[in-house]
């Protein structure tokens, strides 16, 4: 099985593409432009399809983005900082942006000789983004196996672990984890105090492997997790 992997250039995803490499199972990758402040992020994905040799497929879908109105990632409202898992990192949600682009991918993949369309969705993304949890993957996989008659299926490896599980699949699989963008804000370095930051900090930390991003603010996700700690504690009284 040849996999299209779906690649934004942010560490799950360029850690999908290395997996599926070491297991024989990547065909290629496929990014979109979909208008996000934090472009440069496909400069990274370019660049892992060129370390492991495989046909980079980048999709601009900016017309179609344009309409899609109210996310901090796509119009000018200011990307949040905090915790990801935080309330307020719901107005990074794109509407409907993974089932648009993995509609694209599935029409992309048999034309090009993959049989298989492969997302990094995992259970940090649950939360906050609906087109990232369990049912919607079941649900959407079982769609295109009629749509295609079973012939490109949907894989989602990382849909039951977490972002630490991630990084250390990173750190086995020897991802050049410095060469992965997550910063939602899309300036010179990380800010290290978006959702993405502060996730991307906490699951190094807790995997206990050495982050070698640079980071704008690198200790802000401390409080922020511990700030988050002491909410679930007040909720579970």
């Amino acid at each position: 099985m040849k996999a299209l992997a779906i690649v934004s250039g942010g560490l799950d995803s360029v850690t999908l593409a290395y997996l599926l490499h070491r297991e024989g199972r990547l065909g290629g990758m496929l990014s979109f432009d979909y208008g996000q402040r934090h472009k440069k992020e496909l400069q990274f994905a370019a660049s892992a399809a060129e370390r492991l040799g495989v046909p980079h497929h980048l999709i601009d879908i900016t017309s179609i983005a344009a309409h899609l109105k109210g996310s901090a990632l796509t119009d000018d409202i200011a990307v949040p900082d905090g915790h990801y898992a935080a309330e307020s990192m719901k107005q990074t949600i794109v509407p409907n942006r993974n089932a648009i682009m993995l509609a694209i991918a599935f029409g992309v993949a048999p034309a090009h000789g993959y049989d298989a369309v492969a997302i990094a969705i995992h259970t940090g993304d649950h939360f906050i983004y609906p087109d990232c949890r369990p049912e919607f993957a079941d649900l959407f996989g079982r769609m295109e196996d009629k749509a295609m008659e079973g012939a490109v299926k949907l894989l989602t490896p990382f849909i039951a672990i977490t972002k630490s599980d991630i990084a250390r699949h990173a750190g086995a699989l020897k991802v050049p984890v410095a060469e992965t963008w997550s910063c939602y804000k899309g300036g010179a370095i990380h800010c290290g105090r978006c959702g993405t930051c502060v996730e991307r900090r906490e699951a190094f930390g807790l995997a206990g492997i050495d982050d070698p991003t640079i980071y704008e603010d690198p200790d802000f996700w401390i409080e922020e997790c511990k700030k988050r700690e002491q909410r679930s504690e007040v909720r579970s009284q």
